[in-house]
């Protein structure tokens, strides 16, 4: 079941808003989404959070300026996915310029699993030999990695913003923006972003010993990139602080300012940096990142980051791009085959999907999990055979489904059954033994049952009620591109009363259609849908500029109709 609804929003708010010299529309739709105040707009750098309100990263700055200082050897150690590859790339860079001598390891995934892990330790030591370990988009988790690398002498500085278990490593220093006690008030950064800042507080240490004055610092600011790319493709939600990063981000894609890797990842998927948006960062340029951490080695992502050989950057992205196609076809066979698994369904009876194949592939099940997620509209996990008979989960949910609780009350529950999980409240991974896949199956659904109620099963897709008629315009749609939306910060979708002119199926999976409000007529597309539809039909849309022939006009991007 599908419902439209109109988000609520205070019409008081809306006024100040447009009394503070807010568009119209643009004052509802913020204040629809929480927004109170045009101070909380502003996507200028200064708008940023003092870095100060980090627990512990004062003492992160001192560690890195002393490890600096004695020329100690720094390694981090990153996550595979785009935000661990960004966050990387961000430290690579940016240590270097505060003149650390830093190296990196990328786990291989499919060897070492997720995390700063003893085995990882030992391999870090081996092949790099640190005398601090670095972790980014990682480690908060690591409580036996970490107490490895104590035990050979090797301080850790974990940077993270994953959630925390029962206990915390004994890490050196911990920056967290989610560790008990962190009071900084957005919890929402990611790994980048949290890489970032900590880049910021130790400049700033740096320039209190004199290494550098303020006129001859270097510029942090050129990371902003990274930060906005890692920031988007993790899916964080976009709350005031991490909208003045992706802002400031794409503010230099746009003016043609960003790394060779990144101009090279919008040229090989077809995209124009000058047009830059949160779309192309997450649909665009993640999944191509992406691709190599979940197929091959994430270190050909990282190299695409830090490279400033335009020609060896354009030479990955082609790579980038190519493992991204197998991707593609992997995952739809993937996709073919859970849902001859799922063929049986029943949703009235079930409250979550788990799920496994003998044949799938541990870099996919994560993006496949999501797919049927947005299908039967349940917190589905998929599994993947992992080494020596385990199995690997990748878990996607839906509103008021707390993932990585859900699989902390299972493991409460029955102990032996998970033997690692961590993640987020949307996302989470975990490892199972492949005899406990039954036993997992149930006590999924069981916490399912007790905290899911039958009508947030429904999927609800929420509006911002009617658009004026005197905003059907490009110069509106071009407004409406300007802003930062995303994640938590939902991109405008209005909903109205139509009538159908006519109605015809184009390339056999879409819908193309002639729509009619008070005698004003807009061109309209449901695309991957044919269905016959009504006279009179309720819309929920998004407005897009369609140039054909070299005129551009209104049409109206279907996403659901009643």
């Amino acid at each position: 079941m599908t419902r439209i609804t109109t988000r609520p929003y205070s019409f008081r708010e809306s006024e100040m808003l447009r009394q503070q010299g807010v568009h119209p529309v643009l004052a509802r739709l913020y204040a629809a989404r929480g927004v109170t105040s045009a101070l909380e707009l502003s996507t200028e750098f200064n708008a940023l959070l003092p870095p100060s309100g980090l627990l512990q990263i004062d003492a992160a700055a001192r560690f890195l300026a002393d490890a600096i200082a004695a020329q100690k050897k720094l390694v981090i150690v990153a996550d595979y996915d785009c935000d661990g590859a960004t966050a990387c790339a961000v430290g690579l860079r940016g240590l270097r310029m505060l003149g650390a001598i830093v190296d990196y390891i990328m786990p291989n995934r499919f060897e070492y699993g997720y995390g700063l892990t003893p085995e990882i330790v030992a391999l870090t030591i081996r092949e790099k030999s640190p005398d601090i370990i670095v972790t980014v988009d990682n480690g908060i988790a690591s409580v036996e990695g970490v107490a490895a690398a104590n035990a050979q002498g090797i301080p850790v500085l974990v940077t993270d913003h994953h959630l925390p278990g029962d206990h915390l490593p004994d890490a050196a220093v911990i920056v967290n923006p989610s560790q008990p006690d962190c009071q900084f008030a957005s919890k929402n950064l990611a790994g980048v972003g949290v890489m970032f800042y900590v880049l910021l507080a130790l400049r700033a240490e740096m320039r209190q010993r004199g290494v550098f004055d303020q006129q001859h610092q270097p510029k942090l600011d050129t990371l902003l990139d990274l930060v906005a790319l890692g920031t988007v493709a993790d899916v964080v939600k976009l709350d005031g602080n991490n909208r003045v990063l992706v802002a400031q981000g794409l503010k230099r894609m746009r003016a043609g300012r960003m790394c060779a890797g990144i101009a090279a990842l919008f040229r090989v998927a077809g995209r124009e940096p000058h047009h830059a948006g949160p779309f192309d960062l997450g649909f665009a340029l993640g999944p191509r990142l992406n691709a190599a951490g979940r197929l091959a080695d994430m270190a050909l992502g990282i190299e695409c980051l830090t490279t400033d050989d335009e020609g060896r950057a354009w030479q990955i992205a082609q790579e980038l791009n190519a493992i991204n196609a197998d991707r593609k076809d992997i995952e739809r066979e993937m996709q073919d085959v859970a849902l001859l698994h799922l063929d049986s369904f029943e949703p009235k009876d079930t409250h979550t999907i788990a799920v496994f194949d003998e044949s799938w592939h541990q870099g996919v099940i994560g993006i496949v999990a999501s797919r049927l997620k947005d299908k039967f509209y349940r917190p589905t996990i998929t599994f993947a055979p992992g080494n020596e008979g385990q199995m690997k989960g990748s878990g996607r949910s839906i509103p008021g489904f707390h993932l990585r609780d859900a699989l902390d009350l299972v493991s409460k529950h029955a102990p032996n059954l998970i033997e690692k999980f961590g993640g987020h409240a949307m996302a989470a991974g975990l490892t199972i033994r492949s005899e406990n896949f039954d036993a997992f199956q149930q006590a999924f659904e069981a916490v399912g049952k007790s905290w899911l109620a039958q009508h947030q099963l429904e999927r609800i897709i929420e509006t911002d009620g009617p658009l004026e008629e005197a905003h059907f315009t490009t110069d509106f749609i071009h407004i409406l591109e300007g802003q930062v939306w995303g994640q938590g910060f939902p991109p405008p979708l209005f909903c109205d009363q139509f009538k159908v002119i006519s109605q015809r199926i184009l390339k056999e999976r879409h819908l193309k259609l002639v729509l009619e409000k008070n005698k004003q007529r807009f061109d309209a597309i449901w695309f991957g849908h044919t269905d016959t539809l009504a006279e009179q039909v309720q819309v929920a849309f998004r407005l897009d500029a369609n140039e054909y022939n070299g005129v551009t006009k209104v049409q109206l991007l279907v996403e659901h109709i009643e």
